[in-house]
């Protein structure tokens, strides 16, 4: 190389190191909200690390959970509106551990991207963030991976990755038996699965993002994006008031495949589609597409996020815990002889 060349740089490659420590400099703040019992440093270390006897266990059992939020990824980066896809990268995992009876302890995150775009980034982070300050965890680390030749234009992708714990013996589902009342907890929307179907029903629509929704206020790229609903505390308030013996967090497969989940071999989940009113969003997607019912309750989750399997002597007093902890609350059906789910009623 000829005296004075100036040699390439890892700049030059498309990797900007200097913007990932502004963004872990920005993003310090909102994780600083975050901090729990338990929590040990903060940001920027090789590793984080968390002190389960300060969270309060004494004899407990790791649960671990790891999800996306699919290609509703592509609305947020189409309309530039990525403020609470972060809190859908949190729900999809907390909702989960949630449901094996732990309490999530912290979430890492994985963000990566093409180019980094700081603003862009601190306000997916930032957004993160807010998921795991209402549900109750810590963010205590993540990973920020700009790749260049991987990522085009202003596309990126995320992962979560959530940790929570139990006293040992306390895992769900527990004595789901015949009997046992079902209790829906009323989602807002489409939630994170099932937009690639949302996606191809928008070009038989015709409609762009920044269209009128045919359904709510605001413009559908808006009213798609609604975040998935956190039932982290008031879940876990209800396991703790005693009678809740399974809890199935309805995603992908919706009604037809998340409740079987929890249910024992021989018995079923008896749901009459008579006790709520389907959200217009799903009316819509059904109208527009020509969807069949049986579809419609596999592939989304027909405005329940998340099912409770309680005693039924329990079913009121949990019913009661639930509305003052915010939740629209419906007794949707009961556990019977049998197997999957047995319906009654019509939802179109």
């Amino acid at each position: 190389m000829s005296k004075g060349h100036n040699g390439l740089t890892y700049a030059d490659a498309g990797v900007d190191i200097d913007a990932g420590n502004a963004l872990v400099e920005r993003i310090k703040p909102a994780a600083k909200r975050t901090m729990r019992s338990g929590t040990m440093g903060g940001l920027g270390g090789f590793g984080a690390l968390f002190d389960l006897r300060a969270a309060g266990y004494r004899d407990p059992i790791l649960v671990a959970a790891t999800d996306g939020v699919g290609t509703k990824l592509r609305i947020a980066i189409d309309t530039g509106n990525v403020d609470t896809i972060g809190v859908d990268l949190v729900a999809m995992c907390v909702n989960d551990l949630v449901c094996q009876g732990a309490e999530p302890l912290f979430f890492l995150d994985y963000f990566a991207t093409g180019k980094l775009d700081l603003d862009q980034a601190s306000r997916i982070i930032t957004g993160i963030a807010q998921g795991c300050e209402a549900s109750g965890c810590a963010l205590i680390g993540g990973e920020t991976a700009e790749m260049p030749g991987m990522y085009h234009g202003g596309d990126f992708d995320l992962a979560g990755f959530a940790v929570g714990a139990m006293e040992r013996g306390s895992d769900l589902p527990a004595g789901v038996g015949e009997g046992d009342v079902l209790l829906g907890l009323a989602s807002n929307g489409v939630h994170s699965n099932g937009y690639s179907f949302v996606r191809k029903v928008m070009e038989l629509s015709g409609l762009g993002w920044d269209a009128p929704a045919p359904f709510a206020e605001g413009s559908l790229g808006a009213a798609l994006l609604a975040p998935t609903r956190l039932y982290v505390k008031q879940a876990l308030a209800a396991v703790r008031a005693g009678g809740v013996h399974g809890l199935a967090h309805i995603t992908g497969g919706g009604l037809t495949e998340n409740p079987p989940r929890v249910i024992p071999e021989g018995l079923a989940c008896e749901i009459d589609l008579d006790t709520w009113t389907l959200p217009p969003v799903f009316g819509w997607l059904a109208r527009t597409a020509n969807m069949a019912e049986p579809e419609l309750l596999k592939t989304f989750n027909c405005g329940i996020g998340m099912l409770l399997v309680v005693a039924e002597d329990r079913a009121e007093a949990l019913a009661g815990l639930l509305r003052d902890q915010g939740e629209t609350v419906t007794r949707i059906g009961r556990v019977v002889p049998g197997a999957g789910v047995i319906y009654k009623g019509r939802l179109l």
